[in-house]
Order: structure tokens, then C-alpha cells, then sequence
């Protein structure tokens, strides 16, 4: 035997048990991968505060009276769906907010009678927060309800015509009178002109200032609680528990009938390991319905050909100058506590801020952020990943550092939360058939 062959020999067996350690570390990294270490008690107690069975119960609305009543939520129900509030008779709340779509669009921003300025977000759980709208330029979500009403981008209409129109369909008048009381006779003209109203079109607006302060004060009345009756639907609109929720009960519950790793898979899991750790979501995204209802600027780009959007420093102004705010004369708050109104941070704090949305049934509410901006869960997390600085205020994130995989991990578990509803209601979701259009003759 040559001296090479006698060195080949000797070198094989070598080789061979080099080859079978490589492969034995394959299958103990593939194993450690396939069964994700065990989640700690202190991981364990951030798990329970994101799930959704630690949704405190809904609390009073004391600027609505109505806010819990059932026929007042179903007035509210088909108010929503009619489209006859609107200015052209095709806009209906359920226009932009879709049952389909978890109660949005789909579209960067609303389209109605014309374009809006931001992106529809979800009203679903919106209960919950002080603040409605991207900016938090209303406290209320009867005071929100309004707004649409009469802007011209939107439904288009005007308070005279709506009052009128209540007064004139026979469900929604029975309706209103049980819950308010008596309407004011609309058919006197020389009080009441066709068209009146604050905030719409010149013609209209003329009309409104014709009107005495009294009749202005009644018509604002019947329009704020048409507000209130919308948000006592509203109200009623939740998320229901998704898949996350469940693979938390099942990790909090060792015993449980279905085990979690049948639930999430091992990429899953470390989408949610960052999401609680080094991916820092929890700073806004906490609690059950994964926000934490503030506002916070992330140094997102302006839409295309717009100019930086002031966020809530804007919205502060309105909100405070708002005749249908917590403290104003058309909300039921008596005692006047309006806590978040009165301490709620203002100034260039906020400049470039906006409202942290709800995390839960992203599937289903793309595209995403306050104008649209970014059409794909990708996309968010590349940019929160970047944490580009801000054209206006100061970004509050910092770059995360995070790699693809990572990323895509954290994509992955977000899809977890997408849920169903949590209603057994079908009335909820459609307009009633039974209600709508029941015009005096």
C-alpha cells in the first residue's frame, strides 16, 4: 500500500465521525428549534395582561345617558346603515366602516362624497379608548359620531336635514321620543329653514345664522343624541379571542385540554418573545386590546405630495374649542370630572403624534397607519425596524436591529390575533330591514 493510500485509510473513520457529529448537531439544533424553551413566570404574567379575558368591563359613559340602552343601540344600529343621512343618499357610517372589514375600508384614506384626510381605523373595542380619530380630536364616540355627518367629504349633510328626517320616519321618531322626549315641531319654516347647519355649505351655513340661539341649541340637541344613540351601537362592537388568547390560556393553564404547541408553532412563539422583549412593542402596545390608547409619533413619512400631519398638537385644539366635548352643553356629564379632557398632555409633546390603534385583526384592516402609508405588515415592521427620523416632532422609537427572520416572526404572531367578533348578535353586523325607512306619509 502507497503511503497516500495508507493516509486515506487512516483519515476515513475521521471523516466519518466528523460527518455523524455534523449531523447530530443538525438534529439537536432542529430539536432545540421544534421545542421553544419553556416561558418564565414573569413572561407568564405579561402574557395574562394581553389576553383578551382580561378585558375589563366597559365603564359607563356618564357624557352618555343612553350609552347602555338596548333600544337605543338599535336605533343606533340603523342609523348606521342608512344612507339616507347622507347629503347625496348613498354615504352610510357602513360605507367606510365595514362589518366585512372588521368596520373599515381597506382604502388609505375614506372615500365618501369625496376623500378624507386620513386613513379609517377600526372602530371595533374603540369603546375603550378617551380618544377618537387618529389625532384624539374628539372624547367621546358620540361626539365622534357627529363629525362624519357633516363633513363635506364625507356623508355630506347637515343637522336641519337630519332632524327633519328623524321627525319624518315613523320607527325613528317613536324611537327618539322614548329615549329623549318630545322633538321640536321642524315644520315651522320661518324657524326652521330646509337646510341648516354650522359646518357645511355656504347656503346652509347662511340658514344656521339666520336661526335664533334658541332653535340652534334645539337642533343641536336632536343632533348630538343622534351621536349618542350611534355610539350605543357602537359600544357594542368587540373583538373576539383569537388564537393568541387561546395559546395564552393553554400556556397559563398547563392542563389544559389542548396543549399550546398545538396552537402556535415555534416561529410564532418567537414572534411573540419579541413582541414582549427586545422588540420593545410593549411601550405601546400593551393591555388586551394592545394599545394603550396615547399618542406617540414614529416618524412616518406625509402621504404623497402632503405636507408633515401636526397629529394630536392639532387635535388637542379642536378638541378643546369642541361645543360637543366632555365638557360642553350637550353632555350628560353633570358633574363636569372630564379627568383625561382636563389632563390630558398638550403642546410639542405631542406635535406629530397619533393615537395608538388596536393590534388586534390586522388581517383584516390593511393598509396600515394614519394615512395609509404602508400596504403590508412587512412594511410596518421594516419601518418600525429603521425608525427613520421624523420630518415633524421627534420619533420615540429607536431602530430595532431586528433581522429578517426576526421580523418575519414578529409578522407571524401578529396574524395570530385575527378573530371573529365577539358577538352573537347578527343584528349587529347588517342593517334591519324591519327599521329603516319608515317615512311618515
Amino acid at each position: 500500500m502507497s503511503r497516500f493510500g495508507s493516509i486515506a485509510a487512516q483519515i476515513k473513520p475521521i471523516i466519518f465521525v466528523v460527518g455523524i457529529c455534523f449531523l447530530l448537531l443538525l438534529i439537536l439544533l432542529w430539536w432545540s428549534e421544534s421545542r421553544p424553551r419553556p416561558w418564565t413566570q414573569a413572561e407568564k404574567s405579561i402574557l395574562k395582561t394581553l389576553n383578551i379575558a382580561n378585558l375589563p368591563v366597559l365603564k359607563p359613559d356618564p357624557s352618555n345617558a343612553v350609552a347602555d340602552n338596548l333600544h337605543a343601540a338599535k336605533f343606533g344600529q340603523s342609523l348606521f346603515f342608512d344612507t339616507r343621512l347622507s347629503g347625496n343618499g348613498k354615504v352610510a357610517c357602513a360605507t367606510c366602516h365595514q362589518p366585512q372589514r372588521r368596520f373599515s375600508d381597506g382604502l388609505s384614506k375614506a372615500v365618501a362624497l369625496g376623500q378624507s384626510q386620513r386613513n379609517t381605523p377600526s372602530i371595533v373595542g374603540s369603546a375603550y379608548s378617551p380618544w377618537l380619530y387618529w389625532d384624539g380630536r374628539k372624547d367621546s364616540q358620540w361626539s365622534q359620531a357627529l363629525s362624519p355627518l357633516e363633513d363635506p367629504a364625507e356623508q355630506g349633510s347637515n343637522r336641519m336635514y337630519l332632524a327633519r328626517l328623524i321627525s319624518n320616519d315613523s320607527f325613528y321618531a317613536k324611537t327618539y321620543v322614548e329615549l329623549f322626549g318630545e322633538l321640536p315641531d321642524f315644520n315651522d319654516t320661518s324657524r326652521f329653514p330646509e337646510n341648516a347647519g354650522p359646518m357645511s355649505y355656504p347656503l346652509w351655513n347662511q340658514a344656521w345664522l339666520n336661526m335664533t340661539a334658541a332653535d340652534q341649541y334645539l337642533l343641536s340637541q336632536v343632533f348630538a343624541n343622534l351621536g349618542k344613540v350611534l355610539a350605543a351601537y357602537e359600544r357594542k362592537l368587540m373583538p373576539g379571542p383569537a388564537r393568541f388568547d387561546e395559546y395564552v390560556n393553554a400556556v397559563l393553564h398547563e392542563d389544559d385540554t389542548v396543549p399550546a404547541k398545538e396552537l402556535f408553532n415555534s416561529q410564532e412563539i418567537e414572534g411573540l418573545r419579541l413582541f414582549i422583549g427586545e422588540a420593545g412593542c410593549l411601550q405601546c402596545h400593551n393591555g388586551p386590546l394592545l394599545s394603550n390608547n396615547e399618542f406617540h409619533n414614529t416618524g412616518l413619512l406625509p402621504f404623497p405630495g402632503e405636507v408633515p400631519d401636526q397629529g394630536r398638537s392639532k387635535g388637542v385644539e379642536i378638541l378643546k374649542n369642541d361645543p360637543f366635548n366632555c365638557l360642553g352643553p350637550f353632555s350628560d356629564e353633570m358633574s363636569h370630572q372630564c379627568q383625561e379632557f382636563t389632563y390630558m398632555r398638550t403642546g410639542s409633546v405631542v406635535l406629530g403624534s397619533m393615537r395608538t390603534p388596536s393590534l388586534r385583526n390586522l388581517g383584516g384592516t390593511a393598509p396600515y397607519m394614519h394615512k395609509g402609508q404602508l400596504s403590508t405588515l412587512a412594511q410596518v415592521m421594516e419601518h418600525y425596524n429603521a425608525a427613520p427620523l421624523a420630518l415633524i416632532g421627534h420619533n420615540e422609537a429607536k431602530p430595532l436591529g431586528l433581522s429578517k427572520k426576526q421580523l418575519g416572526q414578529l409578522e407571524l404572531f401578529l396574524n395570530t390575533l385575527d378573530a371573529p367578533l365577539s358577538t352573537a348578535d347578527e343584528w349587529l353586523l347588517k342593517p334591519d330591514s324591519s327599521t329603516l325607512g319608515n317615512v311618515t306619509e
